[in-house]
């Protein structure tokens, strides 16, 4: 077990970059290119690889690659999860210049979720052995369905936490620029809360990224038991999840075959899981399988392109810099 202050020293850090990255570098909300995400992918990344290196120097060879396997199986988890992202700023017409702050609270709120949830799981695997089983058979069924799962089936319309905001909070018909929540004068005249459609999108990926997590989380512990491990792996691979996705995300439905490969990525890491107690896989064999699985996936993704393939969406770069939104498919009325 590592000491309290090991956490609360990384979780100083993250705060810090959170803080540089929204009071500095984002303060004003604006459309974020391509070089610009780059420039950030790379920042991330290169964090990520240097605290491995200092994983490796204080803690042993064999827990740096650990982390690696554990952010790298996360990181490949969460381009699916731009999938879903793209599909809810499309659905609810997000103006692109308000997508970076949408995703920065988004991502903070994971981050405390994904805390929890790792603390939960490692008790749960400390106290309880065969708890180890049920993470691997979901793992596994999780990685059959992905495969089988040509398209991501996703109705914003239909979520449950849509129809639970509307049922119980008055919700704007249009965006009012950054704000989650506004002052509105009510029917008797007093002025009330009211939230924003950018509100309701926040909570919407929000609500998607805990249920990645299910899958995401289980996962990185069938490559690493030490709960700080799988802790910070999740926490920079999140982290970069803002600048993946503004990189990716005109270019991300090409990699149709990526779903697959990331199938069997659950699949591997779950079999994995199950056998543990029969078959000793090394880290660094798993750390191989993983990066050449989704590798192979993204390449064949673009060696055989879909031969009815579109175009691919330009949500950002098209998106006018003006300060008039398009309107949003919300509801000003609760459900009866």
């Amino acid at each position: 077990m590592h000491p309290w202050w090991v956490y609360a020293a990384f979780t100083a850090f993250v705060l810090v970059m959170l803080a540089l990255d929204l009071g500095v570098f984002n303060r004003k909300a604006h459309v974020v290119r391509p070089r610009e995400a780059a420039v950030w992918t790379g920042v991330w990344v290169s964090l990520s690889l240097l605290f491995s290196v200092g994983v490796g120097h204080f803690m042993g060879r064999q827990a740096a690659l650990e982390f690696l396997a554990g952010w790298l199986v996360e990181k490949a988890l969460s381009i699916d999860n731009i999938f879903v992202i793209v599909l809810i700023f499309g659905y609810f017409g997000v103006p692109a210049r308000y997508q970076h702050r949408v995703l920065f609270w988004g991502i903070l709120g994971a981050l405390v979720f994904r805390g929890l949830m790792i603390g939960v799981g490692s008790v749960l695997l400390e106290r309880f052995h065969w708890v180890l089983y049920i993470f691997g058979a979901f793992l596994v069924y999780t990685g059959i369905r992905m495969m089988r799962q040509t398209e991501r089936e996703m109705d914003p319309e239909t979520a449950p936490v849509l129809r639970l905001v509307r049922r119980w909070a008055p919700v704007t018909g249009e965006y009012h620029g950054s704000r989650f929540i506004i002052k509105q004068p009510g029917d008797d005249g007093r002025m009330r809360r009211v939230l924003t459609p950018l509100f309701v999108v926040l909570i919407t990926v929000e609500t998607t990224d805990v249920i990645f997590a299910l899958d995401s989380i289980p996962a990185v512990f069938a490559v690493t038991r030490d709960p700080f491990l799988v802790y910070t792996s999740n926490v920079f691979a999140i982290l970069g999840l803002r600048s993946l996705y503004f990189l990716l995300a005109d270019v991300v439905q090409r990699f149709h075959l990526l779903k697959v490969g990331l199938g069997v990525v659950l699949v591997f890491v779950g079999a994995k899981m199950l056998a543990e107690d029969l078959v000793h896989v090394p880290t660094g064999v798993s750390l191989a399988v993983i990066a050449l699985v989704i590798a192979g996936s993204v390449v064949l993704s673009i060696l055989f392109p879909k031969e009815s393939e579109e175009p691919a969406r330009r949500p950002l770069a098209d998106s006018p810099p003006s300060d008039d939104p398009p309107p949003a498919p919300i509801e000003t009325t609760r459900d009866p």
